[in-house]
C-alpha cells in the first residue's frame, strides 16, 4: 500500500515539473490565460488516469505535449480566434470614441510571465520564449488554423525536430514541413512590425529610464510629459472595449476626458507577456484607498512607447497576478486630503 502512495507522489512531482512550460504552450495555442490553465489541468488529469498505459516509448515530456495538443485542438473551434481591438475594427478618432464592450471570449488575454515562462539558463532560449508570448506574436498565432499553430509553436518556439512533431501529431514529416511553411507565410503577411520586440531582456538602462519617466508622468497625470514618451503612432487599447486610439493627441485627449478618473492612480510593476507592465490602482474617494483598475502592458520601440494596453477586467486579472485587491493611501496623502 505504502509503495503505491509513493508512486503516486512521484508521478505528481514528475507531472508538476512540466506545468509551467505546458501552460505556456496551451496559452500560445488558445490565447486565453484561464483556458490555458484549464487545458493543463485537463492534461494532468488525463495523464494521471492513463499513466498505466504510458509505456515509455517516448519521454514523459513529449507524451504530455501530445495530450496537451489534443486537449487544445478539442477546445479550438474554427470561430474562436482571440484578438486585440486593432484586429477587429478601425482606429476610432477621439471625437467618436464610445466604450462598447465585447464578450470575454473575443479577447486575447494577458498572462503573468511566471506562469508561462519556465526558468531557462540559455539567454537566447529565454529571449525566444518571451518574444513568443508578446501580444503581437500571440495575435498573429491566432490567425493560423489550429494544426498549423501547433506545428509553428513546436518547431519555432520550442525547437522540436520535424520528426518529433510528426510523431506527436500522428502525421508525416512532409506534412509538418508543409504546415510550417504555410504558417510562416501567413505570419510574414501580417504588418505588426514585431511590435514590442525592441524590448531587451533584461531591460537596458534607456528602457528602464523610459519606464521610470512613464510612471512619473502617469501617476502625476502629466500629459505633456506623457506625450514626450509616446511614439507619434502609438496605440492604446482597453479590452473588453473594442475602442482603440492612435497617436498621442487622441490618447492624451481620451485620458483627460473619458479617462479623467484615472488621475492620481498608482502603478505597481508586473511582468506580463514578456513585456514590462503595471497594475493600475485608481483612487477611491469613498474609502480613501486605491482600487484595482487595469493591468497595463507596454510596448517599446526606438526609445518611445509604441503601445499601451489596458486590460480592465480586474476581478479576473488581479487574482491571476497575485495582486492585492486594494492599496492603502500613504500617510502624507491622507494628511493632504484632510
Amino acid at each position: 500500500m505504502g509503495n503505491s502512495g509513493t508512486a503516486t507522489t512521484d508521478l505528481d512531482v514528475a507531472l508538476e515539473k512540466h506545468r509551467t512550460e505546458l501552460t505556456g504552450y496551451c496559452y500560445r495555442m488558445l490565447g486565453s490565460s484561464f483556458e490555458a490553465e484549464d487545458a493543463v489541468q485537463d492534461t494532468m488529469v488525463r495523464a494521471w488516469r492513463s499513466y498505466d498505459r504510458f509505456e515509455g516509448r517516448s519521454s514523459l515530456r513529449s507524451w504530455l505535449y501530445r495530450i496537451a495538443t489534443n486537449v487544445c485542438l478539442d477546445m479550438l473551434s474554427a470561430s474562436n480566434k482571440r484578438a486585440r481591438p486593432m484586429d477587429l475594427t478601425e482606429s476610432t478618432p477621439l471625437a467618436q470614441a464610445a466604450l462598447s464592450p465585447r464578450p470575454d471570449h473575443t479577447w486575447l488575454e494577458p498572462m503573468p510571465d511566471a506562469r508561462v515562462l519556465p526558468a531557462v539558463v540559455d539567454p537566447a532560449e529565454a529571449a525566444v520564449a518571451k518574444e513568443s508570448v508578446r501580444l503581437a506574436f500571440m495575435a498573429a498565432l491566432q490567425q493560423l488554423p489550429p494544426k498549423q499553430r501547433a506545428v509553428l509553436i513546436l518547431r519555432e518556439v520550442l525547437a522540436w525536430k520535424a520528426s518529433e512533431v510528426a510523431e506527436l501529431l500522428g502525421t508525416t514529416v512532409a506534412s509538418v514541413n508543409s504546415a510550417l511553411q504555410r504558417a510562416r507565410a501567413t505570419l510574414a503577411e501580417r504588418d505588426d512590425k514585431a511590435a514590442g520586440a525592441a524590448v531587451s531582456d533584461p531591460l537596458d538602462e534607456e528602457q528602464q529610464k523610459l519606464l521610470e519617466r512613464y510612471v512619473k508622468a502617469f501617476e502625476g497625470y502629466d500629459m505633456t510629459a506623457l506625450t514626450a514618451l509616446l511614439h507619434e503612432d502609438a496605440v492604446m487599447t482597453m479590452p473588453p472595449f473594442d475602442l482603440w486610439l492612435t497617436g498621442h493627441d487622441d490618447i492624451t485627449g481620451f485620458m483627460t476626458t473619458l479617462g479623467a478618473a484615472c488621475a492620481g492612480s498608482r502603478l505597481v510593476p508586473v511582468q506580463v507577456n514578456g513585456l514590462p507592465g503595471f497594475a493600475q490602482y485608481k483612487p477611491d474617494p469613498e474609502t480613501g484607498r486605491f482600487t484595482p483598475w487595469s493591468v497595463q502592458i507596454l510596448e517599446i520601440s526606438d526609445g518611445r512607447l509604441t503601445g499601451f494596453h489596458f486590460f480592465l477586467d480586474t476581478k479576473r486579472w488581479f487574482p491571476l497576478f497575485d495582486l492585492p485587491l486594494h492599496l492603502e493611501a500613504e500617510p502624507d496623502e491622507v494628511e493632504q486630503d484632510a
